[in-house]
């Protein structure tokens, strides 16, 4: 097993459910334009660095530019494009964020409860 693989099982361990729903988001939204159908992980890798990141925001402007610096990380600049392109994803990833809190904070949040 890659590092890689390793790290996403990790995130998908501690988020649960969660991690599958944000990558759906991406995936929906497809801000980099690589959504072809049938690859719904495509934006897994993404979602295992920015859920980490999720604990340090305290609005949806912070996960909007968290969001953003990561595209920029895995894309470029220009791939990612700007930090406003990703206000709605940014409102969904908040959502759910306070969604999974809720849930953790009420009875430990089974993983898969999410």
């Amino acid at each position: 097993m890659t590092s890689d693989v390793q790290s996403r099982k990790l995130i998908r361990q501690e988020y649960g459910a969660l991690f599958d729903v944000l990558s759906k988001i991406l995936f929906d939204a497809d801000p980099a334009g690589i959504n072809f159908a049938s690859n719904t992980d495509e934006y897994d890798p993404e979602v295992e660095t920015i859920l980490p990141r999720l604990k340090d925001a305290s609005n949806e402007a912070d996960v909007r530019q968290i969001i953003h610096e990561e595209f920029c990380r895995w894309f470029d600049a220009e791939t990612a494009g700007p930090v406003d392109a990703y206000v709605d994803i940014a409102a969904k990833f908040w959502t759910e964020w306070q969604r999974y809190a809720r849930l953790e904070m009420k009875n430990g949040c089974q993983r898969d409860e999410y």
